[in-house]
């Protein structure tokens, strides 16, 4: 008689907690069903459930996040590049202490070459039958990140080359947690046929039935719980290999409304609100945002930028900055608000012929109104360019620029600050080619408040 096992899954929650509330809910729906049948259920998030654009994320550190997921139940977990790189190695650390699951992950290590102790390469799980099941974690491997946080990411494809043997030996079945993305989960399938299932991630790609390529179902429920993944699997515990394999994805949107779910979103809200109160500065006047103009506060955080890197200049676009900061009191809470990107400071190193080609076109502003996302982007608007110590004059090919005062020498090499989505996005290609250095594990908006409690230090008695 044929087993039937179900696999849900989850990605790229990104910690929008709007559709959370029906996810639990419906997750515990099906859990009583197929305890009922007698039937095997199994459930896993595939990483970037925790992302520090939301107060309560950035005040937990990401441990709200993981008390969600032991409220629902999951089995196990693989890290995103959110859990990976923005946050510090301590905090990484400290996040799956009280996990009452297994974190899935072969291809991050210490910088001497040992595993942390909460990340297990693989896990067997067992069915109410007796089927094994190995599931085994990889994640994107942003080494030039994670490298500054003192940790090691390793070609998944080498620790899937490592550890899918043993596991073929091991179990009856293999699932792979992919936060690779898509092409990569297409290339596991293509290299590793004895997969049966790839969980998939980081692309936010929607498969709405899966996708099969051989033997194997590719899975994936877009992001922000907009999706719950579930695969059904008819195993032949005679012949030992699955006969059925299905893929669907359960919206969220069709969803009944959870008791309580506009006031669950709104608590997180009003949590994370709390975490952050912290006195940061005392402003003598209101500082403006403005997406399209400079202002007083995007000059201040560019400049802030250049200071904080040692750089001889710097440049930001303008969107980076959501709102003002009001007169008085400032908290972590309101610098969060106005800039809760999970972006980092960054130099380039170019010679100045290169930078002066890039200033010229971003005297253009030839994004000025580009609705952006990705690249750690949690705004809306790419907005104006501003500059600290840079100096330009006329346009295109014939203007003048200058940095600190002086005529830009065109063999001179110079340290410029900036956002590293500036650096890695396709944006101004001679940046993206230039030597980098990223600055980990702070944000911008850790520079940010830097610079304000700097100029505007709190009185002594507050």
């Amino acid at each position: 008689m044929l087993e039937k096992i179900y696999i849900y899954h989850t990605n790229d929650l990104h910690s929008h907690f709007e559709n959370w509330p029906r996810i639990r809910k419906e997750l515990q729906r099906r859990r009583e069903i197929h305890e009922q049948r007698g039937e095997s259920m199994f459930l896993f998030d595939v990483g970037d459930h925790v992302d520090r654009f939301h107060p309560y994320s950035e005040g937990t550190m990401g441990k709200g996040n993981v008390k969600l997921l032991n409220e629902c139940g999951y089995d196990g977990v693989t890290i995103g590049n959110n859990e990976g790189i923005t946050l510090s190695h301590e905090d990484l650390m400290e996040l799956y202490r009280e996990a009452r699951f297994d974190c899935l992950v072969a291809n991050l290590f210490f910088e001497d070459g040992s595993r942390p102790p909460w990340a297990k390469p693989y896990r067997l799980y067992e069915t109410r039958r007796g089927t094994k099941i190995g599931v085994i974690g990889v994640t994107i491997n942003y080494s030039n990140f994670y490298r500054p946080l003192h940790w090691v990411a390793g070609d998944p494809f080498a620790e899937l080359r490592k550890w899918l043997p043993f596991l073929k030996e091991q179990a009856d079945l293999i699932v792979v947690l992919s936060h690779l993305g898509l092409s990569e989960d297409e290339r596991i399938a293509q290299e590793f046929p004895e997969v049966d299932v790839v969980l998939g991630a980081h692309t936010h790609h929607v498969l709405e039935r899966g996708k099969e390529i051989g033997q194997t179902l590719l899975c994936c429920t877009g992001k922000y719980g907009m999706n719950i993944g579930r695969v059904e699997l008819a195993f032949d515990p005679e012949k030992k290999k699955p006969v059925r394999k299905r893929a669907m994805l359960i919206a969220t949107e069709g969803l009944a409304e959870a008791e309580g779910e506009k006031r669950f979103v709104e608590q997180l809200e009003e949590d994370g609100k709390k975490l952050l109160s912290a006195p940061v500065a005392k402003l003598p006047a209101r500082l403006k945002s403005d997406w399209f103009r400079e202002t007083e506060l995007n000059r201040l955080l560019c400049k802030a930028l250049t200071e904080w890197c040692k750089a001889e200049c710097a440049f930001i676009n303008a969107g980076i900055l959501l709102d003002d900061l009001p007169e008085g009191i400032v908290t972590e809470y309101d610098i969060h608000r106005i800039c809760p990107h999970p972006i980092n400071p960054c130099t380039v190193s170019m010679k100045g012929a290169a930078l002066k080609e890039v200033l010229a076109q971003m005297a253009e502003d030839p994004y000025l109104t580009l609705a952006l996302k990705g690249f750690g982007f949690r705004g809306e608007i790419f907005g104006k360019m501003i500059f600290d110590n840079i100096q330009i004059s006329g346009k295109g090919a014939s203007a003048e620029i200058r940095i600190n005062g002086a005529e830009i020498e065109p063999e001179r090499r110079y340290t410029v600050a900036t956002l590293d989505m500036l650096a890695i996005a396709r944006f101004y290609p001679p940046i993206m080619r230039a030597e980098k250095r990223f600055f980990l594990p702070e944000f911008i908006r850790d520079v940010l408040k830097w610079k304000l409690q700097t100029m505007f230090p709190l009185p002594e008695d507050d």
